[in-house]
């Protein structure tokens, strides 16, 4: 009796959806980034600058996220930024 169709095989495209439901369950999970205020986009800033994380550059008025050599005239924009920046660090790490 011969084996099984090679082209009947679709355990690959299990995996792949496998793969997907996983990426999509771990965004679901992720840092939203939607609710980020004013104030506390402001907090999250001044703690980073505290850290040496961000690099307050007054003549250009900016704000250099170190890690990632990234510029932003917003302090709303940079804490958005910065969370999913390090969501996708954290998402990054776990994988490895």
């Amino acid at each position: 009796m011969p084996g099984p169709d090679p082209h009947d095989d679709t355990s690959r495209d299990y995996e792949q959806f496998e793969k997907e439901q996983l990426a999509q369950d771990r965004d679901a999970t992720d840092v939203d980034t939607a609710d980020v205020d004013d104030r506390t986009a402001q907090n999250l800033i001044n703690d980073l600058i505290e850290a040496d994380v961000v690099t307050p550059v007054p003549e250009d008025c900016v704000l250099v996220h170190e890690p990632s050599g990234t510029a932003f005239d917003s302090t709303t924009q940079l804490a958005v930024f910065h969370r999913g920046w390090t969501a996708g660090r954290d998402a990054h790490a776990e994988d490895e």
